[in-house]
């Protein structure tokens, strides 16, 4: 489980975050959805420390931390819960496919070569891309390589991943084959954050949405209840104008 209270982040005088408590169960998938600005990526970085909160607690599993308090120990402890995807890919340019995926399993987990190249070779069959192993990130279109950085998360065997808009920098051609590729992962059970600006995905393949705004959060509930039904103004203004096609009902 996922829980954190009371998260706030400052940038400069700029308040990106004003108090964020939210509760992700295991197995739970969970998007965030809301404007550009609205903290939603800074929420994320947050949940794994790329971003340090000013205050607040962040719990995932057994690990605890007061944001305050933190030490290098509890961090690094709370790192290793989760993973990353991020929008721009971050793989390393001078490795190939398979050896970004092992470089966290040798690196990290001390995994020996023989063992973590199996594991590599296994994650890319499982998002598509065997064949294309031994390629490096330049010979490799944009999704191919958001999908061999989402085989790289899960390389690590995390208890959540966290998506930071993962087809935000695709070509729309190349959206879709990303997002089956977390489809298919979301039928696994895996515990998932999704930040995203695509509102049928997030419909279809969404446990819990919650909407942000400001810095805040404005409404949370069940896809149908966020969609269908919302509660909040704000939320039926950003939906009417992401997904017109749909009407709602106050």
């Amino acid at each position: 489980m996922i829980k954190t209270q009371n998260i706030t982040k400052k940038f400069g005088r700029q308040d990106v975050l004003k108090g964020i408590d939210i509760q992700v169960n295991q197995g739970e998938i969970v998007s965030i959805l809301g404007p550009s600005g609205s903290g939603k990526t800074t929420l994320l970085r947050c949940l794994n420390y790329l971003e340090r909160p000013d205050e607040g607690h962040i719990s995932i599993g057994d690990v605890a931390i007061d944001a305050k308090k933190a030490s290098k120990k509890d961090i690094t402890l709370l790192r290793k819960k989760s993973a990353m995807v991020f929008q721009s890919y971050h793989l390393f340019q001078h490795k190939t496919a398979v050896q970004n995926i092992m470089e966290g399993l040798i690196v990290v987990q001390k995994k020996k070569l023989k063992e973590a190249k199996e594991i590599a070779l296994d994650l890319l069959k499982k998002v598509g891309l065997l064949e294309k192993a031994d390629a490096y990130p330049s010979q490799l279109s944009g999704g191919q390589q958001q999908r061999v950085g989402i085989a790289r998360a899960l390389a690590l065997n995390p208890e959540v991943i966290l998506f930071d808009e993962p087809t935000s920098a695709l070509d729309p051609e190349l959206v879709g084959e990303v997002l089956d590729v977390i489809a298919k992962i979301a039928k696994e059970g895996k515990t998932m954050i999704i930040v995203t600006h695509e509102m049928n995905f997030a419909r279809d393949i969404s446990d819990k949405i919650i909407f942000m705004d400001q810095g805040f959060i404005i409404e949370e509930g069940t896809p149908k209840e966020i969609f269908l039904n919302p509660k909040e103004a704000r939320t039926q203004q950003f939906l009417n104008r992401m997904t017109p096609e749909l009407s709602y009902i106050i």
